[in-house]
């Protein structure tokens, strides 16, 4: 990658690794993925018009060899290590959005927790929350 990948373009990488993941990024994904850019705070100055660019950077990079792998990196050293739960809380927001979560994405979620060595307790908060946000009644 030749440009630089910003806070905000690590956040997006995360996001749309989530939901790419199992190879189907569904609608609501994709909303959810804007609704988060326009609405969270981690995300306040960045154009939301810059959306689709960072996520194709991102698919570009995850279709390289290694690309999993070299993605992962590139997110943990692009975020300040104060974001590493955030980039993880916004992956599991997008992941848990269809109220499906599927093999693949739970295997994403522990290599981005491996990556970013978050303890279990606060990933089962994160977790626990975004299922309580997306329960219907």
């Amino acid at each position: 990658m030749t440009t630089t990948v910003t806070v905000h373009d690590a956040l997006i990488f995360a996001m749309v690794m989530a939901s790419a993941v199992d190879n189907a990024m569904n609608d609501q994904e994709m909303e959810r993925i804007g609704h988060l850019v326009e609405t969270t705070p981690v995300f306040e100055g960045f154009p939301a018009e810059n959306l689709i660019t960072a996520a194709s950077r991102c698919a570009a990079l995850v279709a390289g060899p290694e690309g999993m792998e070299i993605a992962l990196e590139t997110i943990r050293d692009a975020l300040p290590e104060r974001l590493y739960d955030t980039a993880y809380a916004l992956a599991v927001e997008v992941a848990a959005v269809d109220h499906t979560v599927r093999p693949e994405e739970i295997r994403f979620l522990q290599l981005l927790r491996d990556r970013f060595n978050l303890d279990k307790l606060t990933c089962a908060a994160i977790e626990r929350s975004a299922i309580a946000r997306h329960r219907k009644a």
